[in-house]
């Protein structure tokens, strides 16, 4: 028996010695050299931005990088999102039906401009059309609304004593008056490529596409009684249809603004006689495109003393309008001093206009 305890003492030392062979250095010795083997290279890809609170998708037309993000999905998330905005912040509106009115009143800065987003499936909804604004941008600076649709209400959008605003890609529609309005000394803004359908549905009278200003009437109700100086604002590439009252409206007291590459049917008018009426000084209107109107495409009046003057006409285009294309009215001294180029054409109108064309 005890000449078998070399061989088994021999055997035991082999097994050993094999079972360390199979380790990795680094699970026998705490003190060995790490494994040689290759870890993975870092990913330098940007890693997506995190989505909206739940899980959701960001809305269309908003960014997906945005560090100051605020994501809503309710009326009252939305309104405290309004309350408290600030400069650089970006308010993203998920689908659904937000009942307002809604009110913004935060100053941003052209660096730091605060946006508000959506897709056409985030609707504000302002209610009962014999009364209150569905957005209402009330002295507040440097704002870009965009992409969400506006319904309801007595007026759609309303600014007021507002610099820096951009209105953009808005489906606008269904309210009691007017869609968009510019008032109260709110100038340097921008109105662009919005649609605009069926306004009018409490008056018609007051059914306007875009309204710039306010009728002199009003100048002591808004302004002290002086002129409503809504100058050097944009309306550009709008989609114009459905309104009872002119599509756009220039009141006299504005100056300088710009209306241009905007499309326009006046199939609806029922309270006016052309799509744009302008009253205010220096107002330049180019590349637009109309169709169907009773009587006139564009038409310029002096209502107060001094308004109506130097509107240059360029580059416009107007169809089966049974009168002028372009209709300067009122004392020579308007006639005068609007400018009516001979690039506007105007095809199955009447003539072109009352004030003789000339080149560029």
């Amino acid at each position: 028996m005890r000449a078998r305890r070399p061989l088994r003492l021999a055997v035991a030392l082999v097994l050993l010695a094999c079972a360390a062979c199979t380790q990795s250095p680094d699970q026998s010795d705490p003190d060995a050299a790490p494994s040689t083997t290759a870890s993975p290279a870092p990913s330098t890809a940007t890693p997506p931005p995190p989505p909206p609170p739940g899980g959701g998708t960001v809305p269309a037309g908003c960014p997906a990088e945005a560090p100051d993000a605020v994501d809503v999905t309710d009326a009252q998330e939305l309104l405290a999102a309004l309350e408290a905005a600030r400069p650089g912040q970006v308010i993203r509106l998920a689908d659904g039906r937000y009942e307002g009115p809604f009110t913004a009143t935060a100053q941003a800065t052209p660096e730091a401009p605060i946006r508000l987003c959506g897709g056409r499936g985030a609707v504000l909804d302002g209610g009962d059309v014999d009364g209150g604004y569905t957005l209402h941008l009330s002295g507040a600076t440097h704002w870009t609304v965009s992409g969400f649709t506006v319904t309801g209400g007595q007026k759609g959008v309303m600014v007021d004593a507002g610099s820096g605003i951009r209105i953009e890609g808005l489906l606008v529609t269904s309210m009691g008056d007017e869609a968009i309005h510019l008032r109260t000394h709110s100038s340097d803004n921008a109105v662009v490529g919005n649609t605009i359908r069926d306004t009018g549905l409490r008056k018609p009278k007051f059914g306007e596409g875009v309204y710039v200003g306010s009728a002199e009437s009003n100048w002591c109700q808004l302004t002290d009684c002086q002129p409503d100086r809504s100058d050097r604002n944009l309306v550009e590439g709008n989609d114009i249809a459905g309104t009872t009252a002119e599509a756009v409206d220039v009141k006299e007291g504005t100056s300088d603004g710009v209306l241009r590459g905007n499309t326009f049917d006046g199939a609806a008018m029922i309270e006016a006689d052309s799509w744009v009426d302008v009253k205010g000084n220096g107002w330049v209107v180019e590349d637009n495109t109309g169709r169907s109107t009773p009587t006139d495409g564009f038409q310029v009046h002096e209502v107060v003393d001094g308004w109506g003057r130097d509107t240059v006409f360029s580059g416009n285009t107007v169809e089966g309008v049974p009168g002028l294309a372009i209709n300067v009215e009122g004392p020579r001294v308007i006639r005068d001093s609007t400018t009516v180029t001979c690039d506007n054409t105007a095809a199955a109108a009447g003539r072109l206009s009352n004030v003789t064309c000339s080149r560029r």
